[in-house]
């Protein structure tokens, strides 16, 4: 069964979507129930696996989530990396956490989406000749 059912799966990629199209950047999320080495090592992983890094612009955002073991990071490629707030990504979690506390994984996950699509907004806005360089569907990962 997956960690998020059907209408879950189309409010994040409808979140994925809306923050895309005011931007060039892409956000992908990833989620697998749990997660078998440090948590940043994982997103960095699937960070590679996902063609993240391949972006013409290099400003791929990925958030990763493990649900049982309750691990989550995010992950900026160089671009967007070198644009945002040192601190902006812990910001962001601590948003997302507050969702999470409250039982509310979806409305986390879309709070991130929501976050990272301002920034990158802000630091990549969308081009006329721009296309959708990664897929915005949720992608769940089998644990090793």
């Amino acid at each position: 069964m997956p960690l998020f059912n059907e209408d879950e799966q189309q409010r994040i990629k409808e979140a994925v979507q809306a923050a895309e199209k005011n931007t060039s950047g892409e956000v992908r999320i990833c989620v697998e129930k749990t997660c078998s080495e440090e948590v940043l090592d994982r997103a960095a992983k699937y960070f590679y696996q996902l063609d993240m890094h391949k972006t013409k612009l290099r400003n791929g955002v990925l958030i990763y989530l493990a649900t049982t073991d309750r691990k989550f990071a995010i992950i900026g490629d160089a671009g967007i990396n070198q644009k945002v707030p040192v601190d902006f990504w812990d910001q962001t979690k601590v948003k997302m956490v507050e969702q999470f506390k409250q039982g509310n994984l979806v409305e986390g996950v879309i709070t991130g989406i929501v976050k990272a699509g301002e920034q990158l907004k802000s630091y990549f806005p969308y081009q006329t000749d721009d296309i959708n360089e990664l897929p915005d569907d949720v992608s769940f990962m089998d644990s090793d």
